[in-house]
């Protein structure tokens, strides 16, 4: 079982304090932690931020989600103010009598990364304490972890020379979505499903990202990074592999981690010819009247691929990662064909043979749902389907589900890096979409209406 207290005096530094990720997404979470009586009595937050605001016009920012707010406001991303920051905590080790544990967070954009790092080197902030029952340091960064092979080895260069790996943690929030993590527990715990997770009995694999939202006020970042980039290389891979990965025998993060590194390696690269018929690219209609996107912009904000793996389990078993931005909805799930019947039992079409189906609705209704076949009533020998479904809502309201990144903060805070990406998983997704980015440019960028299901043109 979890030890669901964390014991020792934390620090916990918000690197971009101000910003739309840490107003929206970190603050709320420690808040939740704090009322559900996790956190240390020993606990700081410490805001650093490029806005120039005073201790009180930041608590008066962030009133609406900690009603007793005690942090301390630093600014700028100047080597002075991380020393200014350093003396701080040192203070903080006075006051607590001990050397409390340091979670450094760096919720800025990838930019900062560099100096933000060289600062923290310079300053004394990534110095962990020496001697018994000390306190760690730790590291949260957020995606995207370069924009390539080359630049993502480049960024791991530069933490490697500050933290040792299990010191690092990097976010791709979607591993700790709940419904993404009863994955596998659905699996192994259940015998009626396991047995059957492999080519044998499934025909194909759907992983759906779906947005109504267009790129909206993320354009300066988005306009040449485009979906495959943003949320393919990181979100979709990683969900993947958590369909596809082998059962680690135990709940361990290191075990789990090497499966999912085992799928990866398993992808199959594209070429030159696979790419042709296995990978497809759109954009939204308007996207380059987009202020800021250039007029011949073939960034896309749409993609499908079809891809496989080259294992034992899943040999033949195609995988369709789809994914886009102004579409009909909003939704993420996960969609198992399992293969069509031998024979045809009371079927009312001799072509026509039931297939069951399983889906993991990982937003915005988180549930799951498995479609299977009965007798309709009645004297005619007829089938009807029937959905059998388990919603989280269900479990009732009292129920207060941890966000995804009160998951990952409290995961963090344990040490445990689970539900956090390991080097060898960035490198291996990168190294995959390469291989599409390197033959696609050549492909057609279909246009597709904003509030469609994407282009016409869909790969079988």
């Amino acid at each position: 079982m979890k030890e669901l207290k964390i014991k020792t005096p934390t620090i916990i530094v918000i690197f971009g304090a101000t910003g739309d990720l840490s107003r929206k997404k970190l603050l709320p979470a420690l808040f939740d932690l704090h009322q559900k009586w996790v956190l240390p009595k020993k606990f700081k937050i410490i805001g650093f931020a490029r806005t120039d605001l005073t201790n009180n016009q930041f608590k008066d920012l962030v009133a609406k989600v900690l009603r007793e707010e005690k942090h301390r406001h630093l600014k700028s991303e100047e080597l002075a103010d991380f020393k200014k920051l350093a003396q701080k905590i040192n203070k903080l080790n006075q006051r607590f009598k001990a050397c409390p544990n340091r979670l450094l967070h760096l919720s800025v954009p990838p930019k900062y990364y560099s100096i933000l790092e060289k600062n923290i080197s310079n300053s004394g902030l990534g110095i962990t304490c020496i001697g018994e029952n000390e306190g760690w340091t730790r590291i949260l960064v957020e995606k995207p972890f370069g924009r390539d092979v080359k630049t993502a080895k480049k960024f791991d260069n530069q933490l490697s020379q500050l933290f040792e790996e299990k010191q690092i943690f990097r976010i791709d929030h979607y591993l700790a979505k709940e419904t993404l993590q009863n994955i596998l527990t659905f699996r192994f715990s259940n015998t009626i499903f396991d047995p059957v997770w492999n080519n044998k009995y499934i025909s194909k694999v759907e992983i759906k990202l779906f947005e109504e939202d267009d790129v909206g006020s993320r354009i300066n970042f988005y306009e040449g990074i485009g979906a495959l980039r943003d949320v393919g290389q990181n979100h979709m891979l990683q969900i993947l592999a958590m369909i596809a990965m082998d059962n680690p025998r135990v709940v361990a993060a290191q075990a789990i981690r090497e499966k999912r590194v085992e799928v990866l390696k398993s992808l199959v690269p594209m070429n030159k010819k696979t790419v042709v018929n296995s990978a497809i690219r759109g954009q939204y209609e308007g996207y380059k009247k987009e202020k800021g996107v250039p007029k011949n912009s073939k960034t896309e904000t749409y993609f499908q691929i079809k891809t496989y793996l080259k294992s034992k389990r899943w040999q033949g078993v195609p995988f369709y990662l789809e994914a886009g931005k102004a579409l009909n909805e909003s939704k993420v799930e996960i969609n198992i064909y399992f293969k069509k019947t031998d024979s045809c039992f009371e079927c009312d079409d001799i072509h026509h043979h039931p297939r069951n189906t399983l889906s993991f609705r990982i937003q915005p209704d988180e549930g799951i749902d498995i479609l299977f076949w009965i007798k309709k009533p009645g004297l005619d020998q007829k089938l009807v389907n029937k959905k059998l479904s388990f919603n989280y809502e269900e479990i009732g309201d009292s129920v207060h589900f941890p966000t995804a990144y009160e998951y990952l903060l409290f995961e963090a805070m344990r040490g445990d890096q689970m539900l956090f990406s390991s080097t060898e998983e960035v490198n291996l997704s990168w190294k995959y979409v390469m291989s599409i980015l390197k033959y696609w440019q050549g492909q057609p960028l279909y246009i597709y209406k904003r509030g469609s299901s994407g282009p016409k043109h869909k790969i079988n």
